[in-house]
């Protein structure tokens, strides 16, 4: 998905508007994550970039978008550029020992 979002659309509400704009990227992040993953694949992996343009779009991670679409919002800002491209992805194994979080020492 590459796709520039305006957000002052006449004849439309502006909150309607960019709960309209997140459920369409929500859906799409859902419709590649459906996907089949191709051999040797554990997961589907995102590319993203966000900007007030195309020009000027900035490499962020899928969790941060919602973040910076508020962000826009907030400034008054007239429209977003938003890619979102899908990628197989291979989670690699921890190594023996490693604890998933640290956990703190067992009192007695």
């Amino acid at each position: 998905m590459r796709k520039t979002f305006q957000l002052q659309v006449e004849g439309k509400h502006p909150d309607r508007l960019l709960e309209a704009i997140k459920h369409e990227i929500r859906k799409y992040i859902k419709r590649e994550r459906r996907r089949v993953l191709p051999e040797g694949s554990d997961f589907w992996d995102f590319d993203c970039k966000f900007g007030t343009a195309a020009e000027t779009a900035e490499v962020v991670h899928l969790s941060a978008i919602t973040g910076l679409i508020d962000g826009v919002v907030k400034d008054a800002g007239k429209q977003f550029y938003v890619e979102i491209l899908a990628k197989p992805g291979k989670r690699t194994p921890r190594p023996a020992g490693e604890r998933a979080q640290e956990e703190p020492p067992e009192e007695d």
